[in-house]
């Protein structure tokens, strides 16, 4: 720690202390996290499941969680990003941790951490875990920020290893080609620990990479399944079958490949953390997650939906789809400028009837004009802001139409504000 290190006083000051640490906001490579993590000498006690993935991770995360804490279990959640609050990255028995908690974990890595320089998510996930370890939790369920391979995540070893789904995202860190991404989220497998793959195509890099290092690799469709029908589904796998299981209060047919990975973790991990089908059932339709095809508001109907690339928008456009509604579809959209802004908008085109674009106030964010020059031949409305767009779309809005707001966490969030205050004309 710097001799003219005076601690910040709340939260809010330890996270903009966080955001000035590195010169850069990722910086790939485990050595700095594994150098603090030495000197706090975290060596958890605890079960941890590792959760990787282009989507899906939140959502396979939420069901773990409650399917374990449904089984009588102490159960640590670090997930990213969050919506409002930090404190959302940090839960307990699905209690987020409170500010106090987040500071004094935060001043324990910063008491060691020396000159090493650390990442905002760097800092964040070592805090974590340390106060996971001082909260006499008896599982984590941990998920991957970005890759898996030199994410600050996978300095953990990991229980059990989950890959969600595999698209292309962040390819200026992972590489252009799903095989290259494949390959840097196949990172978080470890040697003879079960090593699941909840893509139904992988790229070969993801199998070839647990049988390079001897990974116990179980792939959906062919290790574990499922066998949807229309309220209820049936999990299968080598060794057992359970029987109709309650559909996942989520929203989406993905997201079946999503809890057949969560329940598989369960299986595998059964002869150390015993949970019954009856605590799965109850777990599955205890879920709660924020910003996925969540519906905040009925009059008019405003659906959020964090999807932020081509396949996260597929999976929004299938739940648009199956979910019609008498009148029209309003987009509230905004997104971030390293995104696939042109696949997002080419996977809703069909659902989507008219467009309130907006900027996002953020260092990658896109301008409400540059988002517009990625639409054609479709009504159009441009706005600076989300809160303004989201106005706007109400005001538009008939009794029959419904809005859906999507593109990034930044405009889940900053809906989910707008909503919280009111909206003027």
């Amino acid at each position: 720690m710097p001799e003219s290190f005076t601690q910040p006083a709340d939260l809010a000051g330890w996270l903009a202390y966080l955001e000035k640490l590195h010169p850069k906001s990722i910086a790939m490579g485990l050595e700095r996290v594994n150098q603090v993590k030495q000197r706090l000498q975290l060596d958890p006690d605890f079960t941890i499941i590792t959760v990787a993935g282009t989507n899906g991770k939140g959502s396979t995360c939420a069901m773990l969680e409650s399917m374990l804490l449904a089984a009588g279990y102490r159960v640590g959640c670090y997930t990213s990003p969050h919506l409002l609050d930090y404190n959302e990255r940090v839960r307990v028995d699905c209690v987020e941790a409170s500010d106090e908690e987040l500071c004094r974990a935060f001043a324990a890595v910063e008491a060691r951490r020396g000159d090493i320089p650390l990442t905002y998510f760097e800092f964040g996930t070592l805090a974590a875990v340390w106060h996971f370890c001082h909260q006499n939790i008896q599982v984590a369920v941990l998920e991957v920020g970005l890759g898996g391979r030199l994410d600050a995540v996978n300095a953990f070893d990991t229980d059990c290893a989950i890959i969600t789904s595999i698209d292309l995202d962040h390819m200026e860190y992972l590489g252009n080609s799903r095989e290259s991404i494949g390959f840097e989220k196949a990172g978080v497998y470890r040697h003879n620990v079960p090593a699941l793959c909840g893509d139904s195509v992988p790229p070969p890099t993801v199998p070839q990479h647990a049988a390079a290092i001897g990974a116990d690799y179980r792939q959906i469709g062919q290790g574990f399944g499922f066998q949807q029908r229309t309220t209820d589904w049936d999990f299968w796998s080598e060794s057992e079958r359970i029987e109709q299981l309650p559909l996942p209060v989520l929203a989406g047919s993905f997201q079946l490949n999503n809890a057949a990975c969560a329940v598989t973790a369960l299986c595998v991990l059964h002869q150390r953390l015993p949970v019954t089908q009856q605590a799965m059932r109850l777990g599955l339709q205890a879920v709660v997650l924020a910003g996925r095809f969540q519906t905040v508001q009925e009059s008019p109907k405003i659906i959020l939906d964090v999807a932020h690339n081509p396949q996260a928008a597929r999976g929004l456009a299938e739940n648009l789809h199956q979910t019609p509604c008498s009148g029209r579809t309003l987009a509230v959209f905004a997104m971030l400028s390293d995104k696939d802004i042109g696949g997002v908008i080419a996977a809703l085109g069909d659902e989507i009837d008219a467009w309130f674009v907006a900027g996002i106030d953020a260092p990658r964010g896109t301008s409400c004009e540059e988002l517009a020059g990625y639409l054609s031949e479709v009504e159009i409305f441009t706005h600076p802001n989300i809160a303004q767009a989201l106005a706007q779309a109400c005001r538009a809005a008939s009794e029959n139409d419904r809005i859906v707001a999507f593109g990034s966490f930044y405009t889940v969030a900053d809906v989910l504000r707008a909503l919280a205050a009111p909206i003027h004309a």
